[in-house]
């Protein structure tokens, strides 16, 4: 990927709309958000360019950097599509996840008034990390606004692993309860993979039990739950009347909470799928091939407008911020795809904030109205 001259002028603003970061576009649990201590503002001279150069030389080669270049300065990407209007179509997550949203509220209170019951969905947080908190605090919020029960367990950050186990034993066994969700990350003294597989796979909503997975994985086998965030992504498609069977996709990201089944959840619908991940050589070749592009990795603005055939639909499922002087809160939310660039390109395009996030909080209570419905045989 070339690089620019010492002599041209930066500005590291990033490339989707600029606006507060939403608390409840994408839980952490899903991607880490990326510390940026710097920002690039415009330089006048080759000695002050140089030196800042020299000491975030990596991050200067970097995507999230380069997706800022002025045209001139991007041979990789054409000034004639750069000089073109947006043409893609905006997937809008909020609306649809509303959509969502208002279906599972009418079926919650068909279930109430039918049988008596109401879903329930448990949390567990461990610690005061504050983006943990306002994204629970969110899905408290989310389950109240369709009749979901909630149900709240906070435990401090240095709670022994056996009193976290407890509790999920403890809801496992609580007829009320009909969802379990452990929320992540977990403190470094706890083992991540023993708090998960306890959770019963009857009640695990999020989808990440190794049994869920392995069905999710097999032809012919159907998990309980699939992980919400790419149970979004797939919902998205289908409401946007995109067709899947027969298309080229590549999934940017193998995580076991995004990547891994997102790939799974394509192949089962008969696309052909290519996972791009941090060991793949030359990743924009394979990514300039695809129909439809999931971008999970975690990275902002990596995915270029030169990685994009034309009208292919772009799935942004990044949540990452970059320092923004203009924002109350020093920084904003772009997604791991240049929105700028990429909305020229192709058909169809989610924007972050506003896309995947609203999406994955609305699958969650599907997810809990369906393992509801299940345990209580209700049609």
């Amino acid at each position: 990927m070339t690089t620019t001259s010492a002599t041209a002028k930066f500005v590291l603003s990033g490339c989707s709309p600029s606006s507060s970061p939403s608390t409840s576009t994408a839980p952490n649990r899903l991607l880490p958000f990326t510390n940026l201590n710097f920002k690039c503002r415009a330089f006048h001279s080759d000695h002050r360019f140089n030196r800042l150069l020299n000491f975030h030389a990596g991050y200067y080669k970097s995507p999230a950097f380069l997706c800022t270049r002025t045209a001139t300065h991007s041979p990789s990407f054409t000034a004639a599509a750069l000089a073109t209007e947006a043409s893609a179509k905006i997937i809008d997550g909020k609306s649809i996840a509303k959509d969502v949203r208002d279906e599972v509220a009418a079926e919650v209170s068909r279930m109430k008034e039918a049988i008596g019951v109401v879903p329930g969905l448990a949390v567990i947080l461990v610690g005061d990390r504050k983006d943990s908190a306002t994204y629970v605090r969110n899905k408290k919020k989310a389950c109240e606004s369709v009749g979901i029960n909630s149900f709240e367990v906070r435990l401090p950050e240095d709670s022994p692993e056996e009193e976290v186990l407890k509790h999920i034993r403890s809801f496992n066994d609580d007829p009320a309860v009909h969802g379990i969700l452990v929320q992540l990350p977990l403190p470094s003294h706890m083992n991540e993979k023993k708090v998960l597989d306890a959770v019963c796979i009857e009640k695990d909503v999020d989808g990440f039990h190794p049994l869920n997975i392995g069905r999710l994985a097999m032809r012919d086998r159907e998990p309980l739950f699939v992980p919400c965030t790419p149970k979004g992504c797939l919902e998205l498609l289908h409401r946007q009347g995109i067709a899947i069977k027969g298309k080229r996709a590549v999934v940017i990201g193998r995580s076991n909470i995004v990547g891994t089944p997102a790939a799974q959840l394509l192949q089962r619908e008969d696309a052909t799928v290519t996972v791009v991940h941090s060991r793949t050589t030359n990743p924009e070749e394979f990514t300039r091939e695809a129909d439809i592009i999931i971008a999970a990795v975690g990275k902002p603005n990596m995915v270029r407008g030169s990685w994009i055939k034309p009208g292919a639909v772009v799935i942004d499922v990044g949540i990452n911020p970059v320092e923004d002087a203009k924002s109350s809160r020093g920084y904003r939310l772009v997604g791991d795809v240049c929105y700028e660039e990429a909305s020229k390109i192709a058909s169809a395009i989610t924007p972050v904030p506003g896309g995947v996030g609203p999406m994955t909080i609305a699958m969650l209570l599907s997810n809990t109205l369906v393992s509801a419905k299940r345990i209580h045989n209700f049609k």
